[in-house]
């Protein structure tokens, strides 16, 4: 029987909620910073205050879930692929919601994402690239509607080992970061982009790019100097590769105290957004894209989406 359907993301850097209804249609969508990510590069291991922030927003998801009665599932990406600690805070999420989260892996997430991406855009003919910046990691994943379905291998995706929070824990130590930090934080995010596109020429090839999750949305937000957030506004923008340096170059060169007034950009996501940008801008420069469509829609809606097919399959087959 059709239900209401919700996904958790445990993200590197946010914790994000979808809930649907029965006809997929969204009841709820909320992002919220945990960075759950934060110092795992350096320790291999999940701080126990990431934990307590991240349980804390998931315990608040668990209620909404169960106000919409909706079947609920949870995953987790980079961070929890890198920590040594994981299965301890899986436990404890388990705990919390009664789910046993699923530890994606960079495959899975990229498609997952590609899928959640491009479903409420137009079909084109040709193939789209989906550029997801994370908190640890950001998938590039090229494919076509035509070719690729949820169970599909006919993606192409590559995971480069730079999100928001490792590059700037690594590189932008400065406030505001130092000129010499941004180049090395740019070149070796776009090193990393030229070999992925020597070794996978689809990445240069793709008919359409599309970016998601938080980074490219904010700073496509920051752009529109958006007071307040508006999916309307953001989703299907043409977000064009001189409004990214500019807002690069502008977020950059502020001080932190001075970036969190910069409309469109959250408080909570002011001290990793230069690192956002950096992945931005190095990859649209390595791919030569003149602009991204942004879309507010993401891993959550593939999530959802895969649960809602599996529902539908399960049915088929109980009426066989």
């Amino acid at each position: 029987m059709t239900r209401n359907i919700a996904a958790i993301d445990i993200g590197s850097n946010s914790t994000n909620l979808l809930v649907t209804d029965e006809h997929g249609a969204q009841l709820v969508r909320e992002v919220n910073v945990t960075a759950l990510g934060e110092g795992v590069a350096r320790t291999n291991a999940l701080s126990p205050a990431a934990i307590e922030r991240t349980l804390a927003v998931i315990n608040r998801y668990a209620a909404t879930v169960s106000h919409h009665n909706a079947e609920l599932h949870i995953t987790g990406t980079a961070a929890c692929r890198m920590a040594s600690n994981t299965s301890e805070f899986f436990a404890q999420v388990q705990a919390a919601t009664g789910v046993v989260p699923r530890l994606l892996s960079a495959a899975d997430e990229a498609r997952l994402a590609w899928h959640g991406a491009v479903a409420s855009l137009p079909t084109i003919d040709g193939s789209t690239m989906v550029v997801d910046i994370g908190g640890a990691s950001t998938e590039l994943t090229v494919g076509s509607l035509a070719a690729a379905s949820m169970q599909s291998s006919a993606l192409t995706s590559v995971s480069l080992p730079f999100g928001v929070v490792t590059l700037t824990e690594a590189e932008l130590h400065g406030d505001p970061p130092r000129a010499e930090e941004l180049s090395n934080a740019v070149s070796m995010v776009g090193d990393a982009v030229d070999n992925a596109a020597i070794e996978f020429p689809a990445l240069v090839e793709a008919q359409r790019v599309v970016g998601v999750a938080g980074s490219i949305v904010t700073i496509a937000a920051v752009e529109l100097g958006l007071q307040h957030f508006d999916a309307a506004r953001l989703h299907g923008m043409v977000l064009t590769k001189s409004a990214a340096e500019d807002v690069f170059r502008t977020l950059a060169t502020e001080r932190l105290a001075d970036r969190v007034h910069n409309p469109g950009l959250p408080v909570e996501r002011a001290g990793v957004i230069v690192g956002g940008c950096c992945l931005l801008v190095a990859i649209m420069r390595r791919l030569h894209l003149d602009h991204i469509i942004v879309s507010t829609h993401n891993l959550l809606d593939g999530v959802v989406a895969e649960a809602r097919g599996a529902e539908a399959s399960a049915t088929r087959g109980a009426g066989a």
